[in-house]
C-alpha cells in the first residue's frame, strides 16, 4: 500500500478530467458488468510510465470527438480489492499497471498493457486510444 498523501495528486490527474475513482469491488462490478455503452478503465499506478505516458495520454485521448460515455479508474497499490476485481474483467491479460481498457456493453474491446505504454509518448498512446474510440464509441 502506498501512502494516500503520495497518491492523491496522481489520482487527481484523472479525476480532475472527469474520471470516477472506483474504490470498492462492488463499484467495479456495478460499472463494468452491468454497463451498457462504453467505459474507459485506467488502472493507475505510481510508476514513471503512468506519470509520463499513461495519464497524459489518456487526458489527450479524451479530447477526441468520439469518446467513452464513462471514464473510471482504479489505483493499483492503493485500492487493492477494487483493482483485483477490475483485473478479473481484464482477463485473459495478466495484471499490468498501468493499463487501459475500453469496454463496450460490458465486454473488453481494446486493451493497452504496460508494455504498450512504457517507452511510448503520451501522443502515441492518445492516438492508439482515439482509434479505438472512433471504432467503438
Amino acid at each position: 500500500m502506498y501512502p494516500v498523501e503520495l497518491t492523491v495528486p496522481m489520482a487527481k490527474e484523472l479525476t480532475t478530467y472527469g474520471f470516477e475513482s472506483l474504490t470498492t469491488p462492488q463499484a467495479v462490478v456495478n460499472t463494468l458488468e452491468e454497463s451498457e455503452g462504453t467505459v474507459l478503465l485506467v488502472v493507475n499506478s505510481v510508476c514513471g510510465c503512468a506519470a509520463a505516458n499513461a495519464r497524459p495520454g489518456v487526458r489527450l485521448a479524451i479530447q477526441n470527438d468520439k469518446k467513452p460515455e464513462k471514464l473510471v479508474t482504479v489505483f493499483a497499490g492503493v485500492d487493492q480489492e477494487a483493482t483485483a476485481k477490475a483485473r478479473e474483467f481484464l482477463l485473459p491479460y495478466p495484471p499490468s499497471s498501468p493499463s487501459i481498457g475500453l469496454f463496450k456493453d460490458g465486454k473488453l474491446v481494446h486493451f493497452l498493457e504496460r508494455h504498450h505504454i512504457e517507452g511510448r509518448s503520451a501522443e502515441i498512446i492518445a492516438a492508439n486510444l482515439q482509434m479505438a474510440f472512433d471504432r467503438y464509441c
